[in-house]
């Protein structure tokens, strides 16, 4: 059932729950953060309109720099701008921020200690017909191996808002990554976030869990339904939301192995790197569990809407409902 305690979203489970993308979650987050902070600026590299931070550059057009098609100056400059007492976030695909400026990254940003936040939008295979060449499946990878930073993959669009306000109150660097698609709505405005902490979405009625699924970004929303479905099978599981992929929420992680003895980790990004490699890393130091992976496995994209891509990779709610029940045989 779901976790009531969270105050999710009563709809999530109907035919016609609403969907929204979390690229404007983060634009409608930031809007926020910069009304409740005058030092919060904003820089982009020519995909205002993609990213969502138009309606920031909108209401506060000189707070907002166009960089142009240069992603490395982007950072260069949103780091300037951070030593000056600004909090600069810079928006791009995810392909390109932070694919292709990592170096100005770890060295302007993260080896200064700089609080830049970086948005990378259309990551995954939520890029659908734009192909491997721009789904980013490794930015998890990159942003969470550089010392400073925090990486955060929200679930939906409301918790997209919340992270971007969240994030803007720290003093270091941040990720935040985000899809193009748009996607379910599995949280409310009363849902608890916070930088760090990783939620139960979904638990047994009654007893202890066999299996705990552990899942980020908006593909969560396919690991819900396929929790209800196994729930209704009566196999029992745990779904964690972990929003948070650095700093890793370990309590709650190690709580939910100690549980069930078995764990599968969903993500719309590669296998090697990515949260199932940090809950590995946690696990295999403080209990060593048994873990099943899920997500794209050593190979690039491809063209197709998201719905078919992640059949083909094996991210659909089918397939997490048959590797869970080949994973209990």
């Amino acid at each position: 059932m779901l976790n009531h305690n969270l105050k999710l979203n009563p709809k999530v489970f109907n035919d016609d729950v609403t969907k929204k993308s979390t690229r404007e979650g983060f634009g409608e987050g930031l809007l926020q953060a910069a009304i409740e902070n005058d030092n919060v600026v904003g820089l982009c590299a020519d995909l205002t309109d993609s990213v969502k931070m138009n309606i920031f550059a909108e209401k506060f057009p000189d707070r907002f720099v166009e960089v142009g098609i240069a992603e490395q100056n982007l950072i260069s400059v949103a780091s300037g701008m951070a030593a000056m007492g600004k909090i600069p976030f810079v928006g791009s695909y995810a392909i390109f921020n932070p694919g292709r400026n990592w170096e100005q990254i770890r060295t302007t940003v993260c080896y200064n200690d700089q609080p830049v936040k970086i948005f990378g939008s259309h990551a995954g295979l939520s890029v659908g017909p734009d192909g491997g060449s721009h789904q980013m499946l490794e930015d998890i990878a990159l942003t969470r191996v550089l010392p400073n930073m925090i990486v955060v993959s929200p679930c939906d669009a409301i918790e997209a808002s919340k992270a971007t306000l969240a994030i803007s109150k720290t003093k270091t660097p941040a990720y935040l990554r985000a899809a193009r698609n748009d996607t379910p709505i599995i949280t409310t405005k009363e849902t608890n976030f916070e930088i760090g902490k990783a939620e139960i979405f979904f638990k047994p009625e009654n007893g202890l869990a066999s299996v705990g699924i552990i899942a980020t970004g908006p593909i969560l929303y396919n690991a819900l339904i396929a929790a209800k479905k196994l729930d209704e099978k009566g196999i029992k599981v745990k779904l964690m939301n972990l929003s948070t992929i650095k700093p890793l929420d370990r309590e709650a992680i190690i709580s939910l192995a100690k549980e069930t003895k078995n764990i599968v980790t969903i993500e719309d990004h590669q296998i090697t790197g990515g949260m199932g490699s940090a809950v590995a890393e946690c696990l295999s130091e403080f209990y060593p569990t048994k873990i099943t992976f899920m997500g794209v496995k050593n190979i690039f994209g491809q063209s197709g809407n998201p719905k078919e891509l992640e059949k083909y990779y094996k991210l659909d709610i089918e397939s997490i409902i048959e590797t869970i029940e080949i994973l209990l045989k």
